[in-house]
């Protein structure tokens, strides 16, 4: 209980005999501010960590089997993009492919599963906390999704190899794998979309061609000019000149249109694929010395006609430009 008596008898007096109360009450505000502080803490380091780690998951209205030959010619394709090794790279490369990695827990939700693995990466860049030389790993699950679509799920981890120490991704590499894999399915749809018209057009000219409509061959041509002086022998001076002109800009024309877009197969020969990926069937083997017509152009493969019609895909540094 408070003694009045000793009120207002002096500052030092109060605190010599209030001292312990007031000391436990100045303690117990403090503590209450530092609780009603931990779940805000909590909160920031939660929202911190849900930026690492969340992958990529992206639904593809492609059917399966096209998406998860796509998804397998990335996994082999020795890069990784979206990060890069202590700064001096643009990109991890060495990778291989994998059946599996102890860098992943073994995947059990089914669905087809890719892996692609760099060993002794050092300090990759975009992962939580990352440092010294460990693996670098990126699973690819593809997973179907009713009849015309696919569910497609990339996830990338680094773990040290001195305290294996797993370190989460910030999503630069499940984003940028994706971009490359997002790239090569468009491809393939413009090729399909290529055949279907080449398709149709060689269905019209043979229908023109079996009812007598005539054929689908377009002739160039000027026609005179009416004003067009003449000379004594009564031929058309202006008119020869500006028929030959233009048949000379039509020929450079035609010339720089075949150096752009017509190549030639090197040496020893290449394989036509039906899709921009090495796992793809092989359509047929070319010859070396052989034009194709490019059609499509993508970083690593070039989607090409050949001379009897066939469409198909070709690895961009198996063909030279034509001399």
């Amino acid at each position: 209980m408070r003694d009045k008596s000793y009120c207002g008898k002096g500052l030092n007096r109060w605190v010599t005999f209030h001292g312990t109360y007031f000391y436990f009450r100045v303690t117990a505000v403090f503590l209450l501010l530092t609780v009603a502080a931990i779940p805000s803490y909590g909160r920031e380091k939660d929202k911190d960590v849900a930026e690492y780690g969340a992958g990529l998951i992206v639904n593809i209205p492609l059917p399966e089997p096209e998406v998860a030959q796509v998804v397998e010619d990335v996994a082999q394709n020795t890069i990784i993009r979206g990060t890069k090794e202590y700064n001096k790279d643009e990109y991890i490369t060495r990778a291989e492919a994998a059946t599996s990695t102890p860098v992943f827990p073994e995947w059990t939700e089914g669905g087809k599963v890719f892996y692609k693995v760099r060993k002794q990466a050092l300090d990759p860049r975009n992962f939580k906390n990352s440092g010294d030389l460990g693996t670098l790993a990126v699973r690819y699950v593809v997973q179907v999704q009713g009849f015309r679509n696919t569910v497609l799920r990339i996830d990338a981890l680094f773990v040290e190899d001195f305290r294996h120490s797993v370190h989460l991704s910030n999503g630069s590499v499940e984003s940028s794998e994706y971009k490359d894999i997002q790239e090569r399915l468009d491809a393939i749809e413009l090729m399909k979309r290529e055949n279907a018209e080449a398709l149709q057009a060689k269905q019209e000219r043979l229908a023109k061609e079996n009812f007598g409509l005539g054929s689908d061959t377009v002739v160039l041509s000027t026609p005179p000019s009416e004003t067009s002086p003449e000379n004594t022998n009564g031929e058309s001076v202006n008119g020869q000149a500006a028929v030959e002109q233009p048949a000379q800009s039509l020929e450079q024309h035609v010339a720089e249109l075949r150096q752009q877009v017509e190549r030639l197969v090197k040496k020893p020969g290449a394989p036509l694929k039906s899709a921009p990926f090495h796992t793809a069937s092989t359509l047929k083997s070319l010859e070396p010395g052989v034009e194709v017509l490019i059609l499509i152009s993508t970083p690593y493969w070039v989607g090409v006609e050949t001379h009897d019609g066939q469409h198909g895909w070709i690895q961009r540094d198996q063909l030279e430009p034509v001399p």
